[in-house]
């Protein structure tokens, strides 16, 4: 949709890339700071509520992005209103997966993180073909009446383990974020490199149909590319928990995050064709989800069951900065374009950009895995 919108509809608009971006940025801010929220709303309607407060809150939000003709009316419904919705449903959901495994749990957790890998391979053939009849409006009203059914599904599905049934006590947000656990170097080693690898990791997919557009692609083949990272990422996600399970989640992660970020720089950086995008696109998908598969797991591993829903909070709350990334690069790209004119090769940056930060995240993540234990064979 940000290609469209800055292809027809915001033509006029200075900076629409950047401006554009932060739709994206916002909803995904708003997906990771609501966490807290969720934790407080709990007790008070349990959390079937919460999850039925956000379907609604994620329908609601796209079918008014339907009706928005300015980018600040995109802010509201698709950036704080989808996001605040999706982070209700997302941290639910995460927090009560956990409770039904004891073995496999790595496994369990990368298949319920795949499956945003499965929308994002189904949602772009179906909004490049309702955008193409009906134009923008209908796409986000099609989309919000898919999001309600999907989500209603989700919210009849997704239940507590008894065994587990917390006593319905009012909390304050206090009891919820507690920042003791930043007194914990290893926690913060954590925090710091996950949020590095979240500002390279949204990047392809941002820019991917906008960079096949620049070699010479159709929207469709652009829409191919981010459906191929999709599915793949959807199978890496869950590959990553299987791993994680016999190599240890420090060391999955490590090794997952270390290949998407040479995929960026060895692959993507040479990719000018639609074959080799479509390789970039099968290697970075497979790779670069690692993160979403384990940050429950390597959380409780870090801070331990106690003090791991605060950090679970904290985290998702500190990768807000993470999500900034496509806002920086396309920063970075238009500073390029301007100084170095006609001789700067375009979308370089983007490359570069997200390339770098997962090496620069796999280096902390490598410092934290010897500061735990210094032996590279013990399992963490």
């Amino acid at each position: 949709m940000q290609n469209y919108y800055e292809q027809h509809v915001f033509i006029d608009l200075p900076n629409a890339v950047i401006q554009l971006s932060f739709v994206g940025t916002l909803a995904l801010s708003f997906m990771r700071l609501m966490g807290p929220v969720a934790q407080l709303m709990e007790p008070w309607i349990g959390h079937k509520g919460v999850l039925v407060i956000g379907c609604l809150c994620k329908a609601i939000g796209m079918l008014m992005a339907g009706f928005a003709t300015q980018v600040y009316q995109l802010y509201l419904f698709q950036g704080l209103l989808f996001g605040c919705g999706s982070s209700l449903m997302y941290y639910t959901s995460l927090t009560l997966t956990p409770q039904w495994f004891t073995k496999r749990k790595g496994l369990a957790l990368g298949i319920v993180a795949s499956g945003s890998g499965i929308g994002g391979l189904v949602v772009p053939f179906i909004m490049t073909s309702i955008n193409s009849r009906l134009g923008p409006s209908w796409t986000y009203r099609i989309l919000g009446f898919i999001c309600l059914a999907m989500d209603l599904s989700a919210c009849i599905l997704i239940k507590q383990n008894p065994t587990f049934q917390s006593e319905k006590k009012k909390k304050k947000l206090s009891d919820i974020i507690q920042l003791n656990v930043l007194r914990d170097i290893d926690y913060v080693l954590w925090v710091i490199g996950s949020d590095i690898v979240l500002l390279g990791y949204f990047i392809p997919f941002y820019f991917l149909p906008s960079y096949g557009h620049y070699v010479g692609l159709t929207d469709a083949q652009g829409a191919v590319l981010v459906s191929i990272s999709s599915a793949f990422n959807f199978v890496g996600r869950a590959t990553t928990g299987y791993c994680a399970d016999y190599l240890g989640q420090l060391n999955t992660n490590i090794l997952f995050t270390l290949v998407g970020g040479l995929s960026c720089l060895l692959i993507w950086t040479f990719a000018y064709n639609f074959g080799a995008l479509i390789g970039f696109s099968i290697v970075f998908g497979l790779f670069c989800g690692a993160y979403f598969s384990l940050l429950s797991p390597i959380t409780m591993l870090i801070l331990g069951k106690d003090r791991f829903p605060t950090g679970l909070s904290l985290l998702l709350i500190f990768n807000i900065i993470g999500v900034f990334g496509p806002n920086i690069a396309s920063a970075i790209e238009t500073s390029l374009l301007r100084s170095v004119g006609p001789a700067y090769q375009p979308f370089l940056s983007y490359k570069l950009f997200a390339g770098i930060c997962y090496l620069v995240g796999v280096l902390v993540f490598v410092f934290l895995r010897f500061r735990i234990n210094k032996n590279w064979r013990t399992l963490l």
